[in-house]
């Protein structure tokens, strides 16, 4: 089928919880235009399209649009959504526009559905993953991989696990164990209230 904008297979990867008890349903979403990261139970995904710069408002609707259908089918239901929170550092980027429509796209179809939405900010998600808020993506991806002992691809893929490993860890059930000044990090996030998660 031809679409409005070019767009890959997403490329599934396992990473998911240790062995034990049952978790619970946690999700972690690296909300991006290029390459949108998603991490549940399950492994993790990543969702990859491409813009033009040429694109109507038709062609930029559609792909936000595909983008958001297809985060809400891999999330499903879960207990917990950790969504990072806006860069405030690339603001003055191309898309910064289009970006941020479809954070509160996504967002706003998770609370709809009454999935609780917790904000992680880049800063703490980095410093959860290394114990630096200003470490890169490269060394968060080798921080995750070793820590979790997944395969991950992308950086998008390793934000969106770790984003998840901080959610669960929030929850009473961290994926790893974490030097305190990585989970420190836990403070600086915007967590939903959760009546219905006994913890």
């Amino acid at each position: 089928m031809t679409t409005l904008f070019d767009a890959a297979p997403a490329t599934t990867t396992a990473a998911g919880p240790r062995p034990g008890s049952r978790l619970y349903r946690v999700a972690g979403l690296d909300i991006s235009l290029t390459g949108t990261g998603i991490a549940s139970a399950g492994g993790t995904v990543r969702i990859p399209t491409k813009g033009r710069r040429k694109d109507s408002i038709v062609d930029r609707h559609a792909r936000l649009r595909y983008i958001t259908t297809r985060v809400l089918d891999e999330v499903g239901t879960v207990d917990l959504a950790c969504v990072e929170g806006p860069s405030h550092a690339s603001m003055g980027q191309a898309g910064h526009h289009d970006l941020s429509g479809l954070w509160w796209r996504i967002v706003g179809a998770l609370v709809e559905r009454e999935i609780p939405v917790a904000v992680i900010p880049p800063m703490s998600r980095a410093k959860y993953a290394t114990g630096k808020g200003n470490s890169r993506k490269a060394v968060v991806l080798d921080a995750a991989q070793r820590r979790y002992g997944a395969i991950l691809p992308s950086d998008d893929e390793a934000d969106a696990l770790i984003l998840r490993a901080m959610g669960l860890h929030h929850l009473g059930q961290p994926l790893a164990e974490v030097p305190d000044g990585h989970r420190a990090a836990l403070a600086g996030c915007q967590w939903p209230d959760l009546p219905e998660v006994a913890r």
